[in-house]
């Protein structure tokens, strides 16, 4: 299974280690570390599922969660905390939490519970096609075809293109595709983004009418119909 994940964790390590093992299964994690910041993702994006952690800087992860269900977002929660008493956990379910797992918490249960919130969020199918333009993106199969034709892309240039289809007509960093597609948390100062790009253009753009992967200097990437 993929998806879109959010995940609002403020501890560094176990925010390195859940969007680690979430990409390495497939999924594209965005992360912040303050409530406020959650909110406002959570609000204002598409995500398949919401990881919140209980205590956060800004906004505590239940007051997110109930300002997230007063507005109307339906995303599926998997609300974390370190606080195991019942009335704890009654506490986040109660403010719309779809689950909540306790820390210290092995990674496969959590996986499990994700999955689990996503399978049934309010009887919605999981996305598994992308599509921009003539572009379209089978996660399932792994296929990836324009106007009808099959691009031939290395796994690298695959989760390229996935995370900028995810991100269509939205301006994409190069902080972002570091963290997302290569997980680092700092320019290595190699041309490894360039040298990337260049090849999916290669494999997305040429011979076709209209360009879809722009470069915006100075700022960054997007992929979008328009120039």
């Amino acid at each position: 299974m993929s998806g879109r994940v959010l995940l609002v964790e403020d501890d560094a390590d176990t925010a390195d280690y859940v969007a680690k093992g979430l990409r390495e299964a497939g999924f594209t994690v965005e992360h912040v570390g303050d409530g406020r910041d959650g909110l406002y993702l959570a609000s204002s994006s598409a995500f398949d599922a919401v990881i919140m952690d209980r205590m956060l800087p800004g906004m505590d992860g239940l007051s997110v969660v109930k300002a997230l269900r007063a507005g109307g977002v339906e995303t599926p929660i998997l609300i974390l905390s370190a606080l195991a008493h019942m009335d704890e956990r009654v506490s986040g379910l109660r403010a719309g939490g779809d689950d909540y797992l306790t820390k210290p918490f092995g990674f496969s249960e959590l996986h499990a519970r994700l999955e689990n919130l996503i399978r049934r969020r309010g009887g919605k199918a999981v996305e598994t096609v992308l599509r921009c333009a003539d572009v379209v993106m089978d996660l399932l199969s792994r296929k990836v075809t324009r106007s009808g034709k099959a691009l031939d892309l290395l796994p690298r240039e695959f989760k390229l293109l996935e995370y900028f289809l995810r991100n269509k007509d939205r301006v994409v960093t190069r902080t972002m595709l570091l963290e997302q597609v290569w997980d680092y948390r700092f320019d290595p100062h190699t041309s490894i983004i360039d040298t990337h790009i260049s090849r999916l253009r290669k494999k997305l753009d040429d011979g076709y009418p209209t360009p879809l992967l722009h470069t915006l200097r100075g700022v960054g990437y997007r992929l979008s119909e328009a120039p």
